[in-house]
């Protein structure tokens, strides 16, 4: 395994009432900030209801983040591609592979939201196929050389080619999974990387030792590899300097976020009305649904994370609107600066040589001191008036 790398995704999950303009300039400054801290990669999602998650187009929002930004890579997260003729979504993501000088990421799904799925006239139970159908034109369209002719029962492709292609030469598309086997089939079949996106869920959690075999049963299957290291799980996490604080910066969000989301909004199969703020917490963190305390707790459970999934690439967070902007900042910059050097073992040599030196100080300090001694008596000696 490559060294571990660490995203954020943004889907976003802001509470309705606040100016959606100053929703985005929110979002827009964090990703300047995470580009500072020396995040890898964000994501932004493709939402068209329910009022929590109102970036619509993430191609034009990542183009914004992209003038902005120097370094971090540009992800959708993802496109929902049962929405979108083929040619359209290869078309946009090359475009802004160039406006980010060569950042962007597809990321592909077949869209989160029923409600969205109707509003287009889609019924929601062929949504996945539809997913397969469009990656079908996609991927030769972003990594060929020739024209591409697909036709399908919603799409229509005749010699598609795309005149101005990516500035990477090979675009990476990342196939969004959840419980079901069908993004793990996708990434085997067309030789894509993955997003695991709901595994701080329970049932995701309990999906994940077992979901790379799939991919990797489908690559066989299909003649095409993939790579643990273009596995991305996603994971929430606040920290703050020590335990007590995270969890009481986080009570009141998460509360709100679970009750009128997860239960009022969607109606997540599961998912029940909580009062107690403080014991629902904990019993997210403690089943390993959240990271929260401090950056040592954060290490371990990355640690414990990377063995249950039998290793992955990249750490994603899932950013939410669970604590104040403040205390949020604080606590990207504090795993910036404490967790991401200590999983990727950039610390360790800091702190050996550190180890070696005090091991050591006493005699070393004493043959400096002998050293400047005899620089002064050698000076002495050549200049005796100047004593």
């Amino acid at each position: 395994m490559a060294r571990m790398r660490f995203g954020v995704f943004i889907a976003p999950h802001h509470p309705v009432g606040e100016h959606p303009t100053l929703q985005y300039e929110r979002d827009l400054q964090l990703i300047e900030a995470f580009d500072r801290l020396g995040y890898d990669e964000v994501w932004v999602g493709e939402h068209h209801s329910g009022g929590w998650e109102t970036i619509g187009h993430p191609e034009m929002f990542l183009a914004a983040a992209a003038q902005r930004t120097h370094r971090i890579r540009l992800a959708t997260g993802v496109t929902s591609l049962p929405y979108h003729h083929p040619f359209n979504v290869a078309g946009r993501i090359a475009f802004l592979d160039h406006l980010s000088r060569g950042r962007a990421i597809l990321g592909t799904g077949p869209g989160a939201l029923p409600s969205d799925a109707t509003m287009f006239g889609i019924d929601p139970v062929v949504i996945r196929d539809r997913q397969d159908e469009a990656l079908e034109a996609i991927v030769p369209l972003l990594r060929g050389d020739e024209p591409v002719t697909v036709t399908k029962d919603w799409y229509d492709l005749q010699n598609g080619y795309l005149q101005v292609r990516p500035v990477q030469d090979d675009m990476e598309i990342v196939a969004a999974v959840s419980i079901s086997p069908s993004g793990m089939r996708l990434a085997g079949k067309y030789g894509l990387s993955v997003i695991s996106v709901a595994s701080y869920s329970e049932e995701g959690l309990q999906a994940l030792p077992t979901q790379w075999g799939w991919a990797e049963t489908y690559a066989q299957e299909f003649g095409s590899t993939v790579s643990r290291d273009r596995w991305r799980v996603m994971m929430p996490f606040h920290i703050a300097e020590d335990r007590q604080t995270a969890f009481e910066e986080i009570y009141d969000g998460l509360l709100h976020w679970h009750n009128a989301y997860n239960v009022a909004t969607l109606a997540r199969p599961g998912a029940e009305h909580v009062d107690d703020a403080k014991g629902f917490a904990h019993k997210m963190v403690d089943r390993g649904g959240a990271i929260v305390g401090t950056p040592d707790d954060a290490v371990e459970a990355i640690g414990r994370l990377h063995d249950l999934a039998g290793g992955f690439g990249t750490l994603v967070g899932f950013m939410h609107d669970w604590a104040s902007q403040e205390a949020m900042l604080r606590s990207y910059d504090l795993f910036a600066r404490y967790v991401i050097p200590r999983v990727q073992g950039l610390v360790r040599p800091v702190e050996r040589s550190q180890q070696m030196l005090e091991a050591n100080n006493t005699a070393l300090m004493a043959r400096a001191g002998e050293g400047i001694l005899k620089s002064i008596r050698a000076h002495n000696a050549s200049h005796p008036r100047t004593r």
